[in-house]
């Protein structure tokens, strides 16, 4: 009876899966196998196995494996089921088809594995999707496909006439290549009146046949008997081998050699060095003379693997090690000695040495892959099997048992499943962006002493997950444009990185949607969506708009896709495009302004003032007055900034009565920029108030000049007002600051900075839009005007200012004070810019 079963185990992410036993009996297989071949379930301790009987054909079926598994026909193809052989030789394959399990290949057990009881073919089915090992163990079954046979088909034995009934004399073994039933299981000898045959067991299980001599032999009646010896074997049907055995009746020589011991056990290690002695066998022999003398040899019939490792000393009956021992491939000895003496006949003993060979740490485990590694994205959750890993050692106990380490701080770990077999998976959370790559360096190391160990480098990719937004090279950007620029020209560059690969590292740039003065942002500039370029829509003008911001977004191409924001201030720089507008006398007297003066005017007489304005800032907006034409050049002259026209000496009598003076008022922009006003001067006699009468003729019932009038009033109003203000808030503050310091400008003559304050000075402070800004100018028309201004970021937590700097200490410190009375918290940072 042969049983069959299959094994198989299952190994997924998840660890070692759910075993199941198949098997079949076949009663007689050898008729009916090709006939009543089939398969039962059972289930024996969680595993399951297969088992086939050698030398089928091929293409014979083992077993439907995809159902076994649990898998669909599609699978088949779609998860890529693979087998693989620990062998070597691919002795199955997979019918993806259907699914079968099938011999490839003849297979011969006895090639295989020998003697060995059991033999059991390991194969390793990976499957992909998820990535899955199912370890399958295929039992093969002998068959009795072998007879049994004898090292020699003659065997000549000589035995003296005087041996005593009862003696045994050892024959030779037939050896059998099948095993178990199928090995050699009993003996026979021809019938004989001098001889029978018994059978004797040894260690191992064998049975050693020996002629018994029934009674005792006489020469002279038959100098001769010969036998023959069969071995039979417990197969169905049986096969046999013989031997012919002759006897030799020989003259006496009536004792022979008797060893000590019939067994001898001995160990050794296999890292023995040659030349060891092994044993040193005694055998006696109490006849004297030459019938005394003992040679000792190796049996008959040695295998060359003995003499190629053993060798024997006639003389003294020691046996040493002249070959290499290795446990992996011979664990176990049996050698045959023989004594023999020199008498005639030549009689002989027998014993048998066992040598059992002693397993020491030499050979180092071995790493295998199972299957090759995945790419692992870096956002893998800790367990992710990246690739399923085996160790082996050739050795034994200890020796032959494996550990597998991994580097410390590795961001992997191993996950033993069963049987020297482990997956490799994530044990931490892993950052492309810090290392895109892991070489993982593997020890394996047995239990020997010393250990030994063996290392194997292991490459995982990690691949790229859109984590990481674009990062702009700073978070806000200021840009200074001056005003009537060329539509379309660049205004700035922004750029951003990210530190994401591929796609999720392609930025694209886009304005977001804001208003600027109640219009769209995206009607005033654009931006180039690759590099982060913008550019203007049109030409700006400062007196129109003077700071404005732009929202610049930076997004990646990933899915997700991620964002990041920066703003791009934007400020309008003045150009010189304006000329200077005269302001008095005004548009409403005339291009030709009027006037009449005293004859009796000394020098340094004030005889008008010329005011103009210029509606550009800083230096274009500074403005100077000269005389450019004029009916006597030494008898007037203009102030340089602050358009007073007095007499440079007194009026003669010479001096005529009619004077004209033209008036050019410039700025100092560049290119210039400039106006000219005509001023007709009257000179009279008995004219005593010539600025009253100045007044009055400006009062003169007008429309416009009674509005302009109006202007200034209220202008006056509300400087006078401000300035009032100010000097309050500055006065509450330095009491505030007293009671910390002690100290407080309180009296004129500690406060010399502020002695003479700008009378028209106007601050104007814009905290409502996204750009904070203070614009200061200050000044009447008799005197030079100063100009302020002050820009502030939407993002500074505490309202910091940005403020221009004034032309004079006493301006700039009115100024602050001021500003630091309106705004307590704020800082201040200055530039230096003037304006007229």
């Amino acid at each position: 009876m042969v049983t069959i079963c299959f094994s198989i185990t299952s190994m997924g992410n998840n660890g070692p899966g759910m075993t199941k036993t198949i098997g079949y009996r076949d009663w007689r297989w050898q008729a009916l196998w090709w006939h009543h071949f089939f398969l039962l379930w059972s289930t024996i301790h969680g595993q399951t196995r297969y088992s086939i009987p050698e030398e089928l054909k091929q293409g014979s079926v083992v077993g439907n494996l995809a159902k076994d598994l649990g898998l669909g026909l599609s699978e088949i193809f779609d998860r890529k089921l693979r087998v693989a052989s620990e062998a070597g030789e691919q002795y199955f394959s997979v019918d993806a088809g259907k699914g079968e399990l099938v011999v490839n290949d003849r297979i011969d057990r006895e090639a295989l594995c020998g003697q060995s009881a059991s033999c059991v073919l390991t194969l390793q089915v990976v499957i992909d999707k998820p990535l899955q090992l199912h370890r399958v163990e295929v039992e093969l079954q002998d068959i009795n496909d072998n007879s049994p046979k004898f090292p020699s088909q003659d065997f000549i034995l000589e035995i003296s006439e005087s041996t005593a009934a009862g003696a045994r004399f050892p024959l030779e073994i037939a050896q059998d290549l099948d095993v178990g039933l199928n090995s050699v299981r009993s003996y026979t000898i021809s019938k004989d009146d001098f001889f029978s045959l018994k059978i004797k067991d040894v260690s191992g299980g064998r049975k050693v046949p020996e002629l018994v001599l029934s009674k005792s032999l006489d020469r002279e009646k038959k100098a001769r008997h010969q036998l023959q010896l069969t071995a039979l074997d417990g197969g169905n049907p049986v096969k046999s081998g013989t031997s012919l055995i002759t006897v030799n009746v020989l003259d006496i020589n009536d004792h022979f050699p008797v060893f000590e011991k019939n067994i001898y056990k001995v160990s050794i290690s296999e890292n023995s060095v040659q030349g060891a002695s092994i044993l040193k066998l005694t055998a006696r022999d109490i006849d004297e003379g030459p019938n005394g003398e003992v040679e000792y040899s190796f049996g008959t019939h040695i295998p060359d693997i003995v003499l190629s490792a053993f060798d024997i000393d006639s003389l003294t009956g020691e046996i040493r090690l002249i070959g290499k021992l290795d446990y992996e491939t011979n664990a176990n000895y049996e050698i045959d000695i023989s004594a023999r003496d020199k008498g005639t006949p030549r009689m002989e003993g027998h014993c048998t040495v066992h040598v059992e060979v002693l397993d020491v740490n030499d050979n180092a485990p071995n790493i295998y892959l199972t299957s090759q590694p995945n790419s692992v994205p870096e956002d893998a959750p800790s367990g992710t099997v990246v690739a399923l890993i085996s160790a082996r050692d050739l050795d034994s106990g200890d020796n032959g048992k494996v550990t597998l380490q991994l580097p410390k701080g590795s961001p992997f770990n191993l996950k033993p499943s069963f049987s020297d077999n482990y997956a490799l998976v994530t044990g931490a959370a892993l950052d492309r962006e810090s290392f895109s790559e892991y070489n993982i360096e593997i020890t394996a190391t047995d239990l020997g002493s010393p250990p030994l160990s063996t290392k194997k480098t292991i490459h995982v990719n990690v691949t790229d997950v859109n984590d990481n937004p674009p990062i702009f090279t700073q978070p806000s950007y200021n840009v200074y444009l001056k005003e009537n620029g060329v539509p379309g020209s660049i205004l700035y560059s922004v750029s951003a990185s990210d530190l994401d690969f591929g796609e999720n590292a392609k930025i694209s740039y886009s304005i977001l949607d804001s208003k600027v003065q109640d219009v769209s942002v995206s009607s005033y500039v654009y931006i180039n969506s690759d590099n982060g370029s913008i550019y203007s829509m049109h030409s700006f003008d400062y007196e129109k708009l003077k700071v404005f911001q732009i929202q610049v977004q930076a997004k990646d191409q990933g899915s997700p896709s991620l964002s990041s924001n920066a703003t791009v201030h934007v400020f309008i720089l003045d150009q010189n495009d304006n000329a200077p507008a005269v302001i008095y006398p005004s548009s409403a007297m005339g291009s030709l302004s009027h006037q009449r003066m005293p004859r009796s005017a000394k020098a340094g007489h004030l005889v008008t003032k010329v005011t103009a304005v210029d509606a550009d800032s800083g230096h274009n907006a500074w403005i100077s007055y000269k005389v450019a034409e004029a009916t006597d050049a030494s008898l007037f002259t203009v102030n340089l900034y602050t358009g007073e026209v007095r007499t440079k000496r007194a009026v003669s009598e010479q001096d005529d009565s009619s004077q004209r003076l033209l008036i050019e008022i410039k700025d100092d922009g560049e290119p210039v920029q400039s106006a000219t006003v005509t001023v007709s001067i009257q000179l009279e006699d008995g004219l005593h108030e010539p600025i009253l009468d100045l007044r009055q003729k400006a009062a003169e019932p007008s429309k416009k000049t009674g509005r302009i009038t109006l202007y200034l009033i209220l202008s006056l109003a509300s400087v006078s007002v401000l300035s009032l203000v100010t000097f309050l808030i500055l006065a509450v503050k330095c009491m505030r600051n007293s009671r910390s310091s002690g100290t407080c400008c309180m009296r004129r003559s500690d406060c010399d900075d502020y002695k003479n304050p700008n009378r028209n000075l106007q601050i104007q402070l814009n905290t409502d839009g996204p750009i904070k800004y203070v614009e200061v100018l200050g000044g009447d028309m008799l005197s030079q005007s100063q100009s302020f201004r002050s820009c502030m970021s939407p993002m500074s937590e505490y309202s910091d200012f940005t403020l221009i700097k004034p032309s004079s200490t006493t301006d700039f410190k009115e100024v602050i004070s001021v500003l630091d009375a309106s705004l307590p918290d704020s800082t201040w940072t200055f530039e230096s810019q003037q304006v007229s």
